[in-house]
């Protein structure tokens, strides 16, 4: 069993949150950190509504409710971070905003802890040379909904050490009870490297004006059997989310098929953000 029993979550929107949710369900000491303190209360309710929600549906007993309840804690003070085991970041997908955020962190948690990251495209080895421990420095990507979605990719870089890639295999698998898989350093992983060149061709497909929203949606769905089309995937995601990751995408390997459509960049810069924002390629009660 994995020695990591204090796990902080530094950013409590919908992926942090859910992160947060997972580990207290697990019965783990969950700190959760928003520095704005006006998103402290934000975070608490944003949690705590998700347990609420799966208990109103018998997904959760009353017992494992309350026990995560009872295992959570909110601060607005990066420095609660310091007695933590493993410290995950879920902040905006931003390159410096995290690079910053991690060279904080570093000045604040044990040096024996781990430092993770829940990027989905951003290099572990960018972050970790912000820090003194680039060794002790990992990518835990999980996917949204964060309790119901069975996966999380561990992304090592070049410093990465062993030992820190066997605790959080571990930890995740054994505490947290989710399915592993690994990547080497690459933006965009193993999913995203193949999932979001194909979700820019359908925005393509869209702005050229070869077919409309519903019916690309419905041909995904119906002729091959996904559960959702692309565009309501990207509303899912967020458009603001997919257009950075393409971006770390095309940043690396300067393929043309991985820059943002205009179309995505011109919604993200109108607020049409997907489901978050009630209105993307669809729109939302």
């Amino acid at each position: 069993m994995t020695g990591i029993h204090k796990v902080g979550i530094v950013g409590a929107g919908q992926m942090g949150a859910g992160i947060a949710e997972v580990c207290a369900r697990a019965s783990l000491d969950v700190l959760v950190c928003e520095t704005d303190p006006e998103r402290v209360d934000a975070a608490r309710s944003r949690v705590s509504g998700s347990l609420g929600r799966a208990l109103r549906k018998g997904k959760l007993t009353h017992e494992i409710h309350d026990r995560a309840i009872a295992h959570l804690d909110y601060t607005d003070d990066l420095a609660g971070m310091a007695d933590r085991d493993l410290v995950i970041e879920a902040v905006v997908e931003d390159h410096h905003e995290k690079a910053e955020l991690f060279a904080a962190l570093d000045k604040v948690v044990r040096s024996d802890a781990l430092l993770a990251s829940n990027t989905s495209s951003i290099a572990i080895i960018n972050l970790g040379m912000a820090t003194g421990r680039a060794d002790r420095v990992v990518g835990v990507h999980f996917f949204n909904p964060v309790p119901v979605m069975p996966l999380v990719e561990i992304v090592t870089s070049l410093k990465t050490s062993p030992e820190t890639v066997e605790t959080i295999t571990d930890f995740v698998a054994s505490a947290l009870g989710k399915q592993v898989i690994t990547s080497t350093d690459r933006a965009g992983f193993v999913v995203n490297a193949l999932l979001v060149p194909y979700l820019l061709s359908a925005i393509r497909m869209l702005e050229s004006g070869f077919a409309s929203a519903r019916d690309i949606d419905a041909g995904m769905r119906l002729g091959c059997a996904h559960p959702m089309g692309p565009l309501e995937l990207v509303d899912l995601i967020g458009l603001d989310t997919t257009a950075a990751i393409a971006e770390s995408m095309y940043e690396e390997f300067k393929e043309p098929h991985l820059a943002p459509p205009a179309l995505l960049l011109r919604m993200v810069k109108a607020q049409q953000l997907g489901r978050k924002s009630g209105r993307g390629f669809f729109e939302y009660a």
